[in-house]
């Protein structure tokens, strides 16, 4: 098969026993090192970034966790890997992937719409899909004439970062076609328009970039399902666009004047006095773009994080605390 084995547990520094909340820290942790905003022109921290937000996608899942560790804990990063007998009949493939497929006319055709590893789109991929219209080869028959037909529609999968989505813009990919006889290859681009506001699942369309009619019908179009990439900071959900707010316990207790950054904008929210871990804030008319060219609201979720290494007079502090504070969280 040729793909070497990805522990992604190793990649972020997890158990394999890690729970959801662990992973998430974990990986809210690395890619906030690793951000290419915060490593501009760095190669090596874009690799590092790619690699944690594709054992994010896996870990983060369940049913891809499911699959990922039915393939054994006994591999090592690097090593060369076949999957056991009976993995793909069992768990079959998911997700999303870079894509190979052949046109009418024997023509393979390459697509990467993820950035991800081999490995990954080997084990989590599901290819290219004939969207159901068109014709069902190069050429239709009817009776001993042969007549134009339209080609095949293709469906793909584009990922995009949660950013590309809020503003839209265009993103360039490529096509690379090999002829099956002359193993020659060449390379297409072309750009996709994005439409601000777009969210998972949405499909969006090059006309004329799928499979070539038969006689001089037209060509078919390319469809990109669009998936937007994990982001240390925010999520995208079905109430509107989430953002993960760590604060101090000193800052839930006493309130504090925050500032997150929001996609190229800053953005100051008060953090009221004894506000609660999970507790969720809403702002009207700052989250994601929807139809109509308004603004949806953004929720902001506190995470209160606690201190682990404490120098001894930080440690003094907190047992003086424990001796003046009244409050019992166990007293109702």
């Amino acid at each position: 098969m040729g793909v070497q084995f990805k522990d992604y547990y190793e990649t972020l520094g997890v158990d394999r026993n890690a729970t959801p909340d662990e992973i998430r820290k974990a990986y809210r942790k690395l890619a906030r090192k690793f951000h290419p905003d915060l490593n501009p022109n760095n190669k090596e921290a874009e690799a590092r970034f790619k690699e944690i937000n594709e054992a994010h996608e896996v870990l983060s899942h369940p049913e891809n966790r499911k699959k990922y560790d039915a393939l054994g804990a006994n591999w090592r990063a690097g090593q060369p890997f076949e999957p056991p007998p009976g993995y793909k009949e069992a768990y079959g493939p998911g997700g999303f992937r870079s894509y190979t497929w052949t046109t009418g006319d024997g023509e393979e055709v390459e697509f990467g719409g993820t950035g991800f590893s081999d490995f990954f789109e080997t084990f989590f991929g599901r290819g290219f899909r004939q969207a159901g219209r068109g014709a069902e080869g190069p050429f239709h028959q009817a009776g001993t004439a042969y007549r134009s037909q339209r080609g095949q529609d293709i469906e793909g999968d584009l990922m995009i970062t949660i950013e590309e989505a809020f503003r839209g813009g265009k993103k360039t990919i490529s096509l690379r076609n090999t002829n099956p006889r002359t193993r020659q290859t060449r390379t297409e681009t072309y750009e996709v328009k994005i439409p601000a506001g777009v969210t998972p699942g949405t499909r969006v369309r090059l006309g004329g970039r799928g499979e070539p009619g038969a006689g001089q019908g037209p060509a078919g179009d390319l469809y990109l399902r669009i998936h937007i990439a994990p982001d240390p900071d925010f999520r995208l959900e079905e109430e509107g666009l989430i953002f993960d707010l760590d604060l101090s316990p000193w800052e839930a207790v006493l309130g504090a004047d925050v500032t997150i950054p929001v996609f190229g904008r800053s953005l100051k929210i008060k953090i009221p006095p004894g506000s609660q871990n999970g507790q969720k804030m809403r702002i009207r008319g700052q989250g994601f773009p929807v139809k109509s060219n308004t603004q949806g609201d953004l929720f902001i979720v506190l995470h209160i994080e606690v201190p682990s290494n404490l120098s001894a007079n930080e440690r003094a502090k907190w047992e003086e605390l424990k001796t003046v504070s009244k409050f019992n969280p166990r007293q109702r």
